[in-house]
């Protein structure tokens, strides 16, 4: 269904058509008829859909504006100005009269709600209504759904979401693989792309706005897509975008420090991470696996045992009692064999996955597949199927050496990776990696030293410097290095020379890891995304070094 073809409707028909018995449907009427309070009259509106952009409004869609991370109502006022020009009507999560009032107040000033005294004319003014609904995140995804619904019914695939600041990306691929594997239609959703396995299409968030992610879901729906792997990124958990989404299995994987720009602390941080587990926003919840090895995994237990979900555990620690767990490991350049225990029995798992936290990566969506009722001997079966996600862990073809591709963006990431190929490497271990601009600065210096820990050898480079100095961040990397690691260090600001330097330096029994951008096919300078994909330098430097 495109946007062209969706016929007209107005909210009250939506409540008339969410009277069922359903619970989700009873609370979206009770929202809108709590919404409907202020103007009645806007329930009988004709409108097409909702729009999230005031620039994609067309005739008679209907407007909800949403609240930035950085208010300001100078550009909030001129976003319901634009939409008003077009919508049927708009629905707004800031209080649109005290917007008005303070239209000409500096970008930063605080907005005083209730003091409406001195409001201009203009709201007024506007060729159609402004309702406030400054609770619109609570039910903006089930509002989007009810209306494509009511165009067309379409059953919604099961979705399975990850949550954690590493192996999001991993594991929602092997599940969505697993699952296809043993015979289910499935998609994926996230950093890697969206659609179904095959044909992902790039992805500017790993977790969109309610309304993209809606109309993924039900035009996955319409695909006949039975289950759906998706990424719950802390953002889209904090800002409520997957709000409606029917999630029955949640998977927590770890936290380690990660968009400390957006959130105050790692409590913070963790806090949105557990909303995932919590019934009350995700109604349709039955499942919850959680990585009992990570050390904030107890705040997704309590988070889940307290809406009476299925606890299920994994470890790679054979002292715990996990539901799943790793007793015996044994790791190669080719994969791993793997003596899995679980309440499901006992097998052993030959895995083509590099690394030991792919280990754990392969028990979460091991888990996913049995709480989705496929039986754990089918799901071993497949295992040796799978192919790792694009950019992880992602091996390159050389004639000699051994040259990696991942995704590490973060300290604890990194320190995995490099942690994981120490045991293969038989000469020397080389890091290649810098860190984004415009993001977390206290995480640089971190990088670095994770990068000196695990490596023999370290060079850094630019990641996406975005707005930023590429020298500058790489000064900020150099923070509190000794002489000592200095000596271990080559520094070369522009990245695709610091891969031509690893290639042209490293051994034949050396290792060779480009971390940071994994997957992505550009590098960010100055608001410009330049074709940069670090698989395709790395085999063009090998091919230049007759490595290839």
């Amino acid at each position: 269904m495109t946007e062209s073809n969706y016929n007209l409707v107005t909210l009250q028909q939506l409540m008339d058509g969410s009277q069922s018995g359903d619970k989700d449907q009873g609370r979206l009427r009770q929202h809108l008829l709590d919404m409907l309070v202020q103007d009645q009259s806007v329930a009988d509106i004709a409108f097409h859909q909702f729009q999230l952009d005031s620039r994609q409004v067309g005739a008679q869609d209907v407007f909800v504006l949403l609240k930035s991370q950085i208010p300001n109502c100078q550009k909030s006022r001129h976003y319901i100005e634009q939409a008003a020009q077009n919508a049927a009507f708009i629905l707004s999560e800031i209080d649109p009269q005290a917007l008005f009032a303070t239209a000409h107040v500096p970008p930063h000033r605080h907005i005083q709600l209730g003091n409406h005294q001195d409001t201009d004319l203009a709201l007024s003014d506007l060729p159609c209504p402004v309702l406030y609904v400054p609770d619109i995140r609570d039910f903006l995804g089930d509002l989007v759904q009810s209306r494509m619904q009511y165009q067309q019914p379409t059953a919604l695939p099961t979705v399975v979401a990850v949550t954690g600041t590493n192996g999001k990306t991993t594991i929602s691929q092997l599940v969505a693989q697993l699952t296809q594997l043993v015979g289910m239609s499935s998609a994926v959703m996230g950093t890697a792309g969206n659609g179904r396995l095959g044909a992902l299409v790039q992805a500017s968030h790993t977790t969109g706005d309610a309304l993209a992610v809606q109309q993924f879901l039900y035009k996955m729906g319409q695909e006949q897509a039975q289950i759906l792997a998706l990424e719950a990124s802390s953002h889209g958990l904090d800002q409520q975008r997957l709000q409606g989404i029917p999630v029955s299995v949640a998977i927590y994987t770890n936290l380690s420090r990660d968009h400390l720009d957006y959130h105050a602390d790692m409590s913070e941080y963790a806090q949105a991470k557990a909303r995932l587990f919590d019934k009350a926003h995700f109604p349709a919840l039955t499942h919850a696996i959680i990585n009992s090895d990570d050390e904030h995994a107890q705040i997704m237990i309590d988070t889940a045992q307290a809406s009476d979900l299925i606890v299920w555990t994994y470890s790679l620690q054979p002292e715990k009692s996990a539901t799943f767990m790793a007793t015996r490991i044994e790791p190669s350049l080719e994969g791993v064999q793997i003596a899995l225990h679980s309440e499901f029995g006992d097998i052993t798992i030959i895995s083509p996955l590099l690394g030991l936290f792919n280990v754990a990566n392969l028990l979460a969506a091991i888990a996913a597949a049995v709480a989705l009722g496929v039986d754990i001997e089918r799901v071993a079966s497949v295992v040796p199927k799978l192919q790792g996600a694009i950019g992880r862990m992602q091996r390159v073809p050389s004639t000699d050496g051994c040259f990696i591709v991942d995704y590490a963006h973060t300290p604890d990431a990194l320190s995995q990776v490099l942690a994981s190929l120490r045991t293969h490497c038989d000469g020397q271990l080389w890091a290649v990696f810098g860190c984004g601009g415009d993001r977390d600065a206290g995480k640089r210096p971190l990088m670095a030293q994770a990068g000196l820990s695990g490596a023999d050898k370290v060079i850094l480079t630019a990641d996406n410097p975005r707005t930023e100095d590429p020298s500058v961040i790489l000064q900020d990397m150099q923070s509190g290095m000794t002489d000592e690691q200095y000596k271990r260090t080559h520094i070369e600001p522009a990245r695709q020379r610091a891969i031509d330097y690893a290639v042209t330096h490293a051994k034949a029994d050396d290792i060779v890891v480009i971390a940071g951008k994994g997957h992505e096919t550009y590098q960010e300078i100055n608001h410009v995304r330049h074709d940069f994909d670090d698989s395709v330098v790395l085999a063009q430097a090998l091919k230049k070094a007759q490595r290839l």
